[in-house]
């Protein structure tokens, strides 16, 4: 069978390669022939463009392989609306989605239903982490901190050459 990989990760600190290794390891596992990788870094599930995820649909509806593989199912996404959009036009499309980590294959009843619960407590998660992002910033400005960037401090690199960068990891005692 042919498939497509896909991998996602949020922050440009971060990278697919561990999902990657796993995935593939699966793949061949199975004795899965991989049509392609496709990797979105640094973008939020919570979106619902994104390039890599985009190229994918547009191959899936060329019928270019026969099931998408992923690590974990939250990789697709964490927009529950979104993501059973995607995993219906999958369905029409007669395209497995299989998420290794968890067993998860959607060409099964148990597997769908398992899948939709998960997708809802991914969303759930999503929302959690802002409302706690949220409230320590409230607290932060209840306490009259200043918040956000210093001015002129857009580009990291800068930061970090000025001197900025480490007076921050200074000031919360990572150096």
């Amino acid at each position: 069978m042919k498939v497509a990989i896909y991998v996602r990760v949020s922050t440009k600190d971060q990278t697919t390669e561990n999902q990657i290794l796993k995935v593939k390891e699966y793949c061949g596992q199975q004795g899965w022939e991989v049509y392609q990788i496709y990797r979105d870094e640094g973008v939020s599930g919570a979106k619902q463009s994104r390039p890599a995820l985009d190229q994918m649909l547009q191959d899936m509806r060329q019928k270019k392989f026969k099931a998408v593989v992923t690590w974990k199912y939250d990789r697709l996404g964490r927009s529950v609306l979104h993501c059973l959009q995607v995993l219906e036009e999958m369905k029409n499309k007669n395209i497995r989605f299989i998420a290794t980590s968890q067993s998860i294959d959607t060409s099964t009843p148990m597997g769908k239903y398992f899948l939709t619960n998960l997708l809802a407590l991914a969303e759930m998660e999503r929302e959690l982490i802002r409302e706690r992002i949220n409230a320590g910033l409230d607290r932060a400005k209840a306490e009259g901190k200043k918040l956000g960037r210093p001015v002129g401090s857009k580009d990291k690199n800068r930061r970090r050459r000025s001197g900025y960068h480490l007076r921050w990891q200074k000031e919360r005692g990572n150096v």
